[in-house]
């Protein structure tokens, strides 16, 4: 079992279903990317911490496209649309539910694959949940939009941020505190979105 920590037990007393929300308070307070009235595409949305935040920030005119392979935690709150489906084989409700709600001030990915416990194979299933996530940041961005996604920190994230600023105008890199230090995660944040499809 893991060592429970600051993060695990603040996480609990505030009423979130996981610590990572803290990441992407960090985040959002380093880079100002929620804001009311937006509309986001969250990838990786199980247990539903990310969505819980994210809804307190946009408020009742924003809308949140939540997808996973896993049910949600938490009592879906009216500004959310739940999708169970694997976004590297998109069901039909999710791509229809996309071109409806698209484009997005916000594409949102805590995407973490199963991980084997073999390095170098589990960079590379991060990586490929980083190119998918890529992938609908650059299809259903609004020009100007932002995008935050998690990976596994290796050599082929020099080459994937290089290929992130070809759209965006910064790319920063991103390793919350709230992080397990053990933890090989970072984010890349794309921001201001240049490309428009």
């Amino acid at each position: 079992m893991r060592f429970k920590d600051y993060y695990y037990f603040k996480a609990k007393r505030e009423n979130y279903p996981a610590r990572s929300v803290y990441k992407l308070q960090e985040i959002d307070k380093k880079f100002s990317i929620l804001k009311r009235g937006q509309k986001i595409l969250e990838l990786g949305a199980s247990p539903g911490s990310w969505v819980l935040y994210s809804v307190k920030k946009i408020g009742k005119d924003g809308l949140i496209l939540a997808v996973d392979l896993n049910e949600l935690e938490i009592q879906k709150p009216k500004q959310v649309i739940f999708i169970r489906c694997d976004v590297t084989s998109p069901s039909l409700e999710f791509i229809n539910a996309l071109k409806k709600h698209s484009p997005f001030s916000l594409v949102l990915s805590d995407m973490a694959p199963k991980t084997t416990g073999i390095k170098v194979r589990d960079q590379a299933l991060s990586l490929e949940l980083a190119e998918t996530a890529f992938y609908y940041a650059n299809n259903y961005l609004k020009r100007g939009g932002n995008f935050v996604v998690k990976i596994f920190y290796s050599e082929d994230v020099v080459d994937f941020r290089k290929k992130m600023k070809k759209y965006f105008k910064e790319v920063k890199i991103f390793k919350p505190q709230s992080s397990r230090k053990e933890s090989k995660e970072i984010f890349l944040i794309g921001l201001k979105f240049e490309k428009s499809n």
